[in-house]
């Protein structure tokens, strides 16, 4: 992927934190994307759907799974808002997710190189190639308005 392709979808991914922030949930948004199609999309829901695990990459991972009828997904890239928790790491490693691409750091629980590094621990059988950065002040300041608001 080009990095003007990775903006156009982090973007969506964007879009997405925005309508989480719209329903009061923290707003992260994910897109999963294979061969430059939209696999599957989410953001988080863990209030509304009362699911601790129903983070916006976990939710994306679930609608592509179901989409391409099965859980691996290799070749595909994973579009986020906010740098994953150890959870969407694993899940990620989980279904052969190919490459990570986040927008900014979470520096209280992330997961990929804020807190710990779990996508480059050698235990695990599959690696996430990723990497950070494209719209990051957009999200930051998304996610910073939000709690902003809630104080």
């Amino acid at each position: 992927m080009t990095a003007s392709e990775d903006k156009q979808w982090m973007q969506q991914a964007l879009l997405l934190a925005g309508q989480a922030a719209d329903r009061q949930e923290v707003p992260v948004g994910a897109v999963l994307v294979r061969d430059g199609a939209l696999l599957g999309r989410g953001w988080n829901q863990v209030i509304s759907a009362a699911d601790p695990t129903a983070h916006a990459e976990i939710v994306a991972l679930r609608n592509a799974a179901s989409a391409v009828g099965n859980y691996r997904l290799p070749g595909s890239t994973l579009y986020v808002t906010l740098e994953p928790c150890t959870m969407c790491a694993g899940a990620m490693v989980h279904a052969r997710v190919e490459r990570l691409v986040f927008a900014t750091r979470e520096p209280r629980a992330g997961a990929i190189c804020s807190v710990c590094e779990t996508l480059d621990s050698p235990y695990y059988n599959h690696r996430v190639r990723w990497e950070e950065g494209p719209l990051a002040q957009e999200s930051a300041e998304l996610l910073q308005s939000f709690f902003r608001e809630r104080r």
